[in-house]
């Protein structure tokens, strides 16, 4: 039997809005959270952010600059007083050296106001889909018609598509959200 003072510590409590309604993304703050604070209840709430960048970001700076933006306005616009963290992410496309690749920005904003930004690794894409990207089209509706799917980018997103599940836009979300964690964890070191 667990003591009173281990109850009570493990029962504290996280409070974290999502600038997204989106459930893969709200899913992957609560499952960074609680993996990166196991012994706390994480509550996760999303909510509607601005990007204020286009619809589909086509270069780094840009999707960088909509993760914070969306962190940014939910620490200006909290859902309630008791919101501690503010987390948004943002996917993106940019055209590297190895050829055209799919990533997401995270940016993490606490009540003092510190953002922490990360980032998730590159997923290749096909010269054809890149195309079609750049004719002002977004991933998710091109990787439906590509795949047959309905709404993929509230499922397991191209991520999941091309590595037959192996990773989802979940699984990446939340990785790179407990990396941007870090100064969090360790603020000591920061």
């Amino acid at each position: 039997m667990k003591d009173l003072k281990e109850i009570v510590f493990m029962s504290s409590v996280i409070r974290i809005q999502v600038g997204s309604n989106n459930p893969v993304k709200v899913s992957a703050a609560k499952s960074a959270f609680e993996q990166a604070f196991p012994n706390h209840i994480i509550h996760c709430q999303g909510m509607t952010a601005p990007s204020n960048v286009a619809e589909q970001p086509m270069t780094e700076a840009e999707t960088r600059l909509g993760a914070q933006n969306r962190a940014i306005y939910c620490h200006q616009h909290p859902i309630d007083s008791n919101m501690q963290y503010s987390v948004a992410m943002e996917g993106g496309v940019d055209d590297f050296q190895e050829g055209p690749a799919t990533f997401a920005y995270v940016a993490i904003m606490d009540q003092q106001g510190n953002l922490h930004t990360g980032r998730t690794a590159n997923l290749p894409l096909p010269a054809a889909i890149y195309q079609r990207l750049q004719q002002n089209e977004e991933l998710g509706p091109i990787m439906d018609d590509v795949f047959n799917t309905v709404n993929i980018r509230q499922k397991g997103g191209a991520i999941g598509l091309f590595t037959n599940h192996a990773a989802t836009r979940e699984s990446v979300y939340s990785q790179a959200i407990i990396l941007a964690l870090a100064p969090v964890l360790h603020p000591i070191h920061f």
